[in-house]
């Protein structure tokens, strides 16, 4: 028996395939090299910073006190008070 192939495109629909392709390229490239990254450290292939790398973390201050589970400082101790 003779396997299955699939059907053949025709030549309109195959130019049409790739002008669509084409066209998402030629619009998401101009939106990344627009958006450089601040940091200083390693970038992956599409320009974004490279976050296993320490110079692009951005981490936040240490609070002076005590820490509520999901990080934000707890208000009931003194030390996190404005005043």
């Amino acid at each position: 028996m003779l396997a299955q192939t699939a059907p053949k495109k025709d030549a309109t629909a195959k130019k049409t395939e790739k002008a669509a392709k084409t066209t998402k390229a030629a619009t998401a490239k101009p939106a990344t090299a627009a958006a450089k990254p601040a940091t200083a450290g390693p970038v992956k292939k599409d320009g974004t910073p490279d976050m296993r790398f320490k110079e692009n973390k951005n981490k936040p201050k240490p609070a002076a006190g005590p820490l509520k589970k999901d990080g934000t400082p707890d208000k009931r101790f003194k030390t996190n008070k404005k005043s």
